[in-house]
């Protein structure tokens, strides 16, 4: 019970803060703008900005402002920014002056890499000007390529971590596209030039146009975070709506056609087998993009694979629905904001992952498909549809499919939208009843900057199934100088069945909500941040019976150096309608469970070349006890080694059995370039008593395409070596129009 009030205390106290005033962006209509400068003679792309006269007739951006930590004040270094392009390629530049150049932070050096950590600086371009969507180009100090898409605002996503590699929809990491690089290190700083050609984004031609544009520049040393558009305090360089503008812009029509082939090789042996055998394959397959115009691009697919992409982190189920596992191949995940439709992670009406998986993770053979997507005026257009073969390995059979999707969603002003979809799995072998339909509409209204209303409505075709198919969401938001305010409602009906969706539980109506305010004190603890907050959602059946109740009240607090602390309590309630079985041997019977438990997390500034991550929670569980520590450490040598080793340990008393559980991951990569790297992620599940490795050499070239070497293995202490295998894949990007 004291532990109990300590942390309640913890959470409360906060409020009676004085708080900095934060920044004041009370009027989104005065935003910076600046002009694009048009080159006859382009730069020479080498880092070298100071000296490259090219620069010397385009007037500098210098003025940014910080977010944090003094938000609303000018950026303690300053930086100079420019921007230029010619009919083939858009320049960018940034000199970026830092009176402690030894003490800048690289913390890791392969493409894509996170640069949240790092001094860097990260551009993004609203090429619509419709301030939802667009592409975001970065780099640090050595020079690493990192670009993305954002779509809605970066709204909707679920996990945007590169090295877990997935995504539903809003912030898609994953989009690679062929573009140059070059940084510097002087006395002065650091410098970067970037050449983008204007064929890799989408955008209207013609005249006079204007672009959404905003500009972060990381100063990791004193952790600050500066925009050259300022931003409220929980906003980032997503928040397109409130970008500036890119203005004189003549554009023409550039032409877009690349070819990706890919050549494969694998060696393997089934060792669980009555005859274990070493097996050699080979394969082969292609990808084309065709920009059809600057707005639409076809993406054909033929014999797609996916052999170098890293495998699932392990998971353990400690209830009774399903496990979330994010979409990690590339071809899919371009353009996957577009597709998205539904609540995320939890009714997801599209998930391509039902494209070529099976149960258990199984690979099915696809045969190609093709995907149109791009803009009409205001109108976001997408068409994928993709075959698979007919699978059967002696455990599991699946048919052949075609999985089809259809989406439109037309933009108004003001944050708003309408949309709709149609998703369509239709069996190949001509059985009558093989399908399953999904229809949806969705919308957003936004009201001013600081709310919006989001929701969808959904039903399902499928033979036998034939009363309530539905699924609603109504969501209403409220962001602004730190206050979040979310309340909503969804509900999925019993006979519901998106079989190329997603549900993390069926048949319920949740509510939910949550109040959240971000504080800046003044010179209170060296802290820079409190966010105390509260939040609910409930899981009730048709039955109005309770299934899952969960008050989550909580503050984190974070310090200027970097460390967190957060301080939380959950009230929970489950209501299991039928006895089900936990762990080997240890059942639940049906009842209801009401309990508390406390949660602690702490985390040390993670650009430091240690830091360490503790999440524990104690409390009650299904009638008895859980004891959940999980603990984190990564170690950083330089800019070239990484690594991350996490222990997760569950110790559960229950009055019909104990049990224990463990997940242990480690993940090392060592990049030798930006371009040229190793990486492992070696995983341990005591539910199975597995062990796996994951084993991934890359010699990168254009748009993340090259060589990759890739070695697999599972095995346990029963069996030994489960299977293994090694794999070479070789892929090239074919620019044809130049």
């Amino acid at each position: 019970m004291k532990r109990q009030t300590l942390i309640l205390l913890t959470i409360i106290f906060p409020f009676f803060l004085n708080a900095q005033p934060v920044i004041n962006v009370s009027n989104p209509s005065e935003r910076p703008n600046t002009q694009a400068s048009l080159l006859e003679k382009p730069p020479k792309i080498d880092g070298n900005v100071l000296q490259d006269e090219a620069w010397q007739a385009v007037p500098p951006l210098d003025q940014l402002w910080q977010s944090r930590p003094n938000a609303g004040q000018p950026a303690s270094e300053k930086t100079e920014i420019r921007i230029a392009y010619n009919n083939q390629t858009l320049f960018l530049s940034a000199v970026c002056y830092d009176t402690a150049p030894e003490k800048l932070v690289v913390t890791d050096a392969r493409r894509d890499a996170s640069l949240d950590n790092t001094d860097a600086i990260i551009f993004i371009f609203d090429t619509y000007n419709d301030g939802q969507n667009g592409f975001i180009f970065g780099t640090n100090s050595v020079g690493v390529e990192y670009d993305a898409q954002v779509d809605n605002e970066g709204q909707g996503n679920f996990n945007n971590n590169r090295q877990q590699g997935g995504i539903i929809g809003g912030f898609n990491l994953n989009w690679d596209a062929s573009w140059t690089v070059k940084t510097e290190v002087g006395d002065y700083g650091w410098s970067a030039e970037f050449a983008i050609p204007l064929r890799t984004i989408r955008y209207n031609p013609g005249t006079d146009k204007i672009w959404g544009l905003n500009i972060r520049r990381n100063i990791r040393k004193t952790n600050e975070i500066a925009y050259w558009s300022p931003l409220p305090i929980q906003f980032d360089l997503k928040r397109l709506s409130l970008a500036g503008k890119l203005t004189g812009l003549n554009l023409k029509n550039p032409k877009n056609l690349k070819v990706i082939p890919y050549v494969l090789g694998e060696v393997s042996k089934d060792f669980e087998a009555e005859d274990p055998k070493t097996e050699f394959d080979g394969d082969f397959g292609a990808d084309i993009k065709y920009g059809l115009s600057p707005n639409l691009t076809l993406d054909l697919t033929y014999n797609t694979d996916f052999a170098q992409v890293e495998v699932d982190d392990q998971q353990v189920n400690l209830d009774r629905f399903n496990l979330f596992f994010p979409e990690k191949r590339p071809f899919f995940l371009e353009n996957a904001g577009l597709f998205s439709v539904g609540s995320p992670g939890e009714v997801d009406l599209f998930f391509s992952r039902r494209i070529g998986i099976g149960e258990n993770g199984r690979q099915v053979p696809i045969i190609g498909g093709a995907r149109l997507s791009g803009k009409i005026n205001k109108t976001n257009v997408g068409f994928l549809s993709m075959f698979t073969e007919a699978f059967d390995d002696g455990e599991t059979s699946i048919n052949g499919n075609n999985f089809t999707v259809t989406r439109v969603n037309h933009e108004f002003g003001n944050r708003s939208a309408l949309g709709a979809a149609f998703v369509n799995r239709q069996g190949t072998a001509g059985m009558e009843d093989d399908y399953n339909r999904t229809f949806a509409v969705d919308g957003k209204y936004g009201i001013g900057q600081k709310a919006r209303l989001v929701g969808y409505y959904a039903r399902t075709v499928t033979p036998g199934i034939d009363e309530d198919e539905h699924s609603f969401q109504m969501l209403g938001k409220y962001e602004w100088n730190g206050l979040s305010i979310d309340l909503g409602y969804t509900e999925v009906g019993e006979g519901f069945n998106p079989e190329v969706g997603f549900l993390g539980r069926s048949a319920f109506r949740k509510p939910n909500f949550l109040i959240l305010q971000q504080i800046r004190p003044k010179n209170f603890m060296g802290i820079l941040e409190l966010r105390p907050h509260i939040s609910y959602r409930g899981y009730f059946n048709f039955d109005g019976f309770r299934v899952t109740n969960f008050l989550h009240i909580d503050n984190h607090w974070e310090w200027k150096s970097g460390i967190e602390l957060h301080t939380g309590f959950n009230i929970t309630s489950e209501g299991v309608v039928e006895d089900f079985e936990i762990a080997e041997g240890v059942v639940v019977p049906a009842g209801t469970y009401d309990h508390g438990e406390a949660q602690i997390v702490f985390f040390t500034n993670p650009s430091k070349n240690v830091s360490i991550n503790i999440r524990s929670v104690m409390g009650g569980f299904f009638g008895g006890t859980r004891l959940n520590n999980t603990g984190t450490v990564a170690l950083r040598f330089g800019d070239k080694f990484n690594s991350e080793f996490s222990l997760s340990h569950n110790d559960i008393k229950l009055p019909n059995g104990d049990f224990t559980t463990d997940i242990f991951r480690s993940r090392v990569s060592y990049s030798f370039t930006p371009s040229i790297f190793v990486q492992s992620l070696i995983q341990y599940n005591s539910v199975v008593d597995q062990w796996t490795a994951n084993v991934r050499f890359g010699w990168l070239s254009k748009a993340n395409t090259g060589l990759y070497v890739v070695f697999n293995e599972a095995r346990d202490d029963f069996i030994g070596v489960r299977n293994r295998n090694l794999i070479l894949k070789y892929t090239r990007l074919f620019d044809l129009v130049k």
